[in-house]
């Protein structure tokens, strides 16, 4: 047996959440992407390929919930509210393999896939 050398990265996650569940914390959210995120100040969040430069600022104005202590809940949206990021870096998941196999068939099919990513810092929710 050897010594485990592997350790957990950020670059790791698609989420990552630096915020300790001491008190309260504000959350929204937001949808992106066509997906939604639950995100909180100081959270990184990797969203779909928005071919911005690293340091650039990002608002998402599409908040579907905010809980500042209260929770509202828009319809679709909540008025006014908007979430700031600063863009960390850009880059490409790692490579998932799709494989398929028809047997006895002498048929099979084999693709890759990587996915281009934006990472984001969320700096401030209003």
């Amino acid at each position: 047996m050897g010594i485990i050398t592997n350790f957990l990265k950020a670059e790791d996650f698609n989420y990552l959440s630096i915020n300790s569940n001491e008190g309260f914390a504000m959350y929204a959210i937001i949808k992106a992407s066509g997906q939604q995120f639950k995100v909180q100040e100081g959270d990184i969040i990797c969203f779909d390929k928005m071919n911005l430069e690293p340091k650039a600022a990002v608002e998402f104005k599409e908040v579907l919930a905010l809980d500042n202590g209260e929770l509202t809940v828009g319809a679709p949206f909540v008025e006014g509210a908007v979430v700031k990021g600063e863009v960390i870096n850009e880059g490409r998941d790692k490579k998932v393999i799709i494989f398929k196999k028809r047997r006895r068939k002498d048929s099979k099919l084999k693709r890759g896939f990587r996915r281009d990513f934006t990472r984001v810092r969320i700096t401030s929710i209003a």
